[in-house]
């Protein structure tokens, strides 16, 4: 085998390993999405990063869990019974197994290519870093959690549980982002495409910030007030846009803010994904690139569909699918817009030595 075809192969290994990742990454965002529309996320008051993937096996133990539980104030507000507790119990457990998952999945392969000389020390810390930041995840989900052990805190406050699902984005942007660029290291080349590579990045950022707002809509349950559309309740912008005092809080626990500005976002990035994508689809592109625009230009018609629906449904499980597809869009414009990146300057992985022996 030449050293050409051994880099090939190599990085086709490495690159399937992160999409499988970013897969059980969207894996995860669905698990999370689901306890939020359970209103379960402060059902499991204990961590255990080691252990946990180990359930309650006796009685005394479902009691301690269950008792741990009853010190919040979601369980003093809306009492539930033992075996409401248990079906609320194996959605986040299941769901807290899957991120443990996720962990050995990445670091047994991560350690195997490094030990087999399979990364550059570039990529390996560059996948180090990705690593530790989903461990940050994991030690910050515990920090949501024990905030319901507060007086008066009945769901994961705002402050926390937006920049939770944000990070969770810029995570799976990494992981996305690097396997691509190792399946492929040199695009093909598209002719004058500047303009359609500064409309892709302003769409990504567009999405990104209309995501943003939207994980605020869902952690206010913004979903529930001015269910109307185009106007909010007849308004242009609701009444007592920013009533809340400082004026920052109105970004983040003021309910009709949040929902104008998701709203806001929401027709400005469709309007840059479609002019984007009908640009795109008007040059003569690779057919993966082609594929790619048409798939972005039916997920963000999707997507504002679904979020008029649950809107003015008023539907928290039309929401939750309405996040999914998001996060599809978003790793959608992200492929696109690597497509349309200038080529590597330099090998991600396999060093040289790796080659000294190749035919």
């Amino acid at each position: 085998m030449n050293a050409p075809t051994a880099q090939l192969g190599a990085n086709r290994l490495v690159a399937n390993w992160l999409f499988l990742i970013c897969a059980m990454v969207f894996g995860m965002v669905a698990g999370g999405g689901h306890i939020r529309t359970l209103d379960a996320g402060f059902i499991m008051q204990d961590w255990r990063p080691f252990t946990g993937f180990i359930p309650p096996l006796n009685a005394g133990s479902w009691a301690a869990m269950f008792a741990r539980y009853q010190q919040t104030a979601a369980y003093h507000a809306n009492p539930i019974s033992t075996a409401s507790f248990h079906a609320l119990f194996w959605a986040n457990f299941l769901d807290r197994v899957w991120g443990r998952l996720i962990a050995l999945a990445f670091a047994l392969p991560l350690a195997w290519f490094w030990w087999r000389g399979l990364l550059t020390t570039r990529l390996a810390l560059r996948l180090l870093a990705i690593f530790a930041a989903g461990g940050a995840q994991a030690a910050f989900g515990w920090v949501i959690v024990i905030s319901g052990r507060q007086p008066g805190v009945l769901t994961p406050p705002p402050a926390l549980a937006a920049p939770h699902f944000i990070v969770a984005m810029l995570i799976l942007a990494a992981l996305l982002w690097t396997a691509c660029s190792l399946r492929t290291p040199n695009p093909v080349p598209v002719p004058h495409s500047t303009t359609l590579r500064r409309g892709l990045t302003a769409s990504l950022v567009l999405v990104f910030l209309t995501m943003s707002f939207g994980a605020l809509v869902a952690a206010t349950n913004a979903i529930m007030v001015y269910n109307s559309f185009p106007l909010m309740d007849g308004h242009v912008t609701p009444p007592g846009l920013f009533a809340l005092h400082p004026v920052w809080m109105n970004f983040l626990a003021n309910q009709g803010n949040v929902q104008f500005f998701h709203r806001l976002l929401a027709t400005i990035a469709l309007i840059s994904v479609l002019s984007t994508a009908i640009a795109g689809l008007r040059r003569p592109l690779p057919p993966a690139l082609r594929d790619l625009f048409l798939i972005a230009a039916g997920l963000i018609a999707l997507q504002y569909l679904l979020g008029m629906a649950a809107l003015i449904l008023a539907a928290p499980e039309i929401g939750y699918l309405h996040e999914l597809n998001a996060t599809l869009l978003f790793c959608t414009l992200i492929a696109t817009r690597h497509h349309l990146r200038a080529p590597a300057t330099q090998r991600m992985i396999i060093p040289e030595h790796v080659f000294a022996g190749a035919e």
